[in-house]
């Protein structure tokens, strides 16, 4: 190796020697990007809020156009909040489907700061609320996006559910740090490892990524899926990127039927 290649190595050695010692507050500032700002719900969206086991008062929005069917317990991404994602409630809601859609904690009107040990305890509350007011289980589906599919995965290791669906989904997060920043990728360690979890999953998965993703790129999604036991279904989004894989609307109807499939069987 030339002595510049040497000295880059040692200098990334001793700069994700630093940022470990400095604790993982410093690694949650390059993962979570949350925002504060929320309006009002949409007309015929519900508010709600949500208290976690470890005390956190979690803000949520309720949307359905049906009595019944599956409903979506919904992990939304890294950054913004649900306030950003109210045209995707709302045309879920209109594809037949209840959906549950909260604010991690830090973000929007949610107490606290997140931390990847905070975010799997909001989950869990999010569905054990829905529960509580007696939505059965085995209809609810853990549905997920980018960082909230891993946040899915490993709620329904945890929850007896209907199934998983996730888009735009990791393998871990070190694999992502690697794609973006070679050798300092190691500083994500193993958080967020979907990879490890994906094989407990024993209820039927959806996984879909867009086949342009410049963040998650798409072999990892599809990694994630070969991973995955079974029954499992791969939806592929053709032109999608990270960031508007949602908006494609063959998308959401892929997710309606794959939801009403899975809580039937």
């Amino acid at each position: 190796m030339p002595n510049g290649g040497r000295a880059a190595a040692r200098l990334g050695i001793i700069l994700v020697g630093a940022f470990w010692l400095a604790g993982c507050s410093v690694i949650d500032g390059f993962i979570f990007f949350p925002d504060r700002q929320v309006g009002s719900p949409p007309p015929g969206v519900e508010e709600r809020f949500i208290t976690t086991s470890d005390g956190r008062r979690l803000h949520a929005w309720y949307a359905s156009s049906t009595a019944a069917g599956p409903t979506l317990i919904w992990s939304h991404g890294n950054a913004g909040n649900i306030d950003m994602r109210r045209d995707l409630l709302l045309a879920l809601a209109r594809r037949g489907l209840r959906v549950l859609a909260y604010d991690y904690r830090g973000y929007g009107k949610s107490d606290g700061s997140p931390s990847e040990t905070g975010v799997y305890l909001d989950a869990e509350a999010a569905f054990d609320s829905e529960v509580t007011r007696g939505t059965d289980p085995r209809t609810i589906i853990c549905f997920g996006e980018s960082l909230g599919g891993a946040v899915s995965i490993a709620l329904a290791t945890r929850r007896a559910c209907g199934g998983v669906a996730v888009v735009s989904t990791f393998t871990t997060m070190a694999d992502v740090a690697r794609r973006h920043y070679g050798p300092l990728g190691a500083l994500a360690g193993r958080r967020f490892d979907a990879l490890a979890r994906i094989g407990r999953v024993s209820v039927p998965l959806f996984v879909a990524h867009g086949d342009r993703d410049e963040i998650v790129p798409f072999e990892l999604g599809e990694a994630l899926f070969a991973a995955a036991p079974g029954p499992k279904r791969f939806h592929r989004i053709p032109g999608a990127r990270h960031n508007d894989a949602l908006g494609y609307g063959t998308l959401l109807d892929a997710v309606a039927v794959f939801s009403r499939e899975a809580i039937a069987r």
